[in-house]
This record gives C-alpha cells, sequence and structure tokens, in this order.
C-alpha cells in the first residue's frame, strides 16, 4: 500500500513521494507535504521554464530561480510560465 499526503499543492489526499526529492529540511518538507503528482507536475513545469527562459544549472541565479519557481508552485501560488504556452484542453 503506498503512503498518501494531503498535498498542499492539489489540496487532496493523495499518493506521496517514494523518498524526499532534496537533502535536508526541505526535502523533507516536499515528502511530507507534496504528492507524486504535483512533484511530477513541477517537473514537467520546470523542463519547461528551463528551455523556454534558456536557463543554466551551472548559473547559481537561474538555479535561485528555480528553487523560487517550485516553493511558489508547490504552495498553489502565483509562479511564472513559459511565454506563449497555451496548455491542451
Amino acid at each position: 500500500m503506498s503512503r498518501t499526503v494531503f498535498c498542499r499543492k492539489l489540496q487532496q489526499e493523495l499518493p506521496g513521494l517514494v523518498a524526499p526529492p532534496y537533502p535536508g529540511p526541505k526535502g523533507q518538507d516536499i515528502f511530507m507535504n507534496v504528492s507524486q503528482q504535483a512533484w511530477t507536475d513541477w517537473q514537467s513545469h520546470q523542463t519547461m521554464l528551463i528551455n523556454e527562459k534558456q536557463l543554466s544549472m551551472a548559473d547559481a541565479e537561474h538555479r535561485k530561480y528555480l528553487q523560487e519557481q517550485m516553493d511558489k508552485f508547490l504552495a498553489g501560488g502565483d509562479f511564472d510560465r513559459a511565454e506563449g504556452f497555451v496548455p491542451a484542453k
């Protein structure tokens, strides 16, 4: 039986992650409060941001930007979207 969490992003009880995605307190917080579905949604959104904004993970400012966007996305806040992207209906 899979572990469930009350997902702060999707506001419902859903299957949780198998392991924390980051070391330390931030990873533990995500593990305890974010569902697998929300994390998968973030990874897809992160990929769009990296590609559209041509971010480099070697650049500390770009990593900081993505971290801020991840925090906003997973908290259900107002986060950046890729310019010109129109989600499928």
